[in-house]
């Protein structure tokens, strides 16, 4: 079903979406005083790798597939593959202009203007509540300007609409520990390794909270 443009809300978002795509590109490497914190700039929430596969549109049979090939991946180099692909398909969207959007919040990220970015994700949420990225896009931004709180609460979002979202559930582990609640940082992490056994620096840090939360085998 389309927007109905013609109510109020729909109307004002509609001309807050044309606003953002009019928006040149020299706007998103303007400098801007409110960037990232420096701190945090190498650290990011597990996000899709830059170069992505071409994969059929068919989410649901692909995913279900894909995660039983995740789980049973013989190596590493493997699970890149199987990893890569599912970032594929979360990443789609019907919607041309939410593509468009999320291309643009993205170069706003990179350039580090954060309101750029959030303006335009918050604009994607609203056009498109049940994709899942922009949710976990705009997670990131959160966590990049320490806001757990609205971090924690869009990676919810993320994992209401997809439980088995690896890169949400270990964002949900970074921000614990972050927070210096080990424990649910244990678990989240764990649930995330369950999902991907081969999440990159995850077993590491599974194993450094382990020694850490629950000692070492005697």
């Amino acid at each position: 079903m389309g927007l109905n443009f013609f109510g109020p809300t729909n109307r004002r978002l509609a001309i807050l979406i044309a606003a953002l795509l009019a928006m040149p590109v020299a706007v998103f490497a303007q400098d801007d005083p409110r960037v990232i914190p420096p701190p945090k700039a190498q650290k990011k929430l597990p996000e899709a790798p830059t170069k992505l596969p071409k994969v059929p549109a068919d989410r649901t049979r692909g995913l279900d597939f894909l995660f039983g090939a995740l789980k049973a991946a013989p190596d590493e180099d493997s699970a890149r593959h199987v990893e890569a692909r599912i970032w594929a398909l979360w990443l789609q969207t019907p919607s041309d202009t939410a593509a468009l959007l999320m291309v643009r919040a993205k170069a706003a990220l990179d350039a580090q203007n954060v309101d750029v970015a959030l303006k335009l994700l918050d604009a994607v949420i609203k056009l498109r509540p049940d994709y899942v990225e922009a949710w976990n896009r705009r997670a990131t931004i959160y966590y990049l300007k320490n806001d757990y709180v609205r971090s924690l609460g869009d990676l919810q979002q993320v994992l209401t609409r997809e439980p088995r979202h690896f890169g949400a559930l270990a964002g949900v582990g970074m921000i614990m520990q972050d927070m210096g609640d080990d424990k649910r940082a244990l678990d989240a992490f764990r649930k995330a390794l369950a999902v991907d056994p081969y999440l990159e620096k995850v077993p590491q840090i599974v194993k450094q909270l382990t020694e850490k939360v629950e000692g070492r085998d005697i």
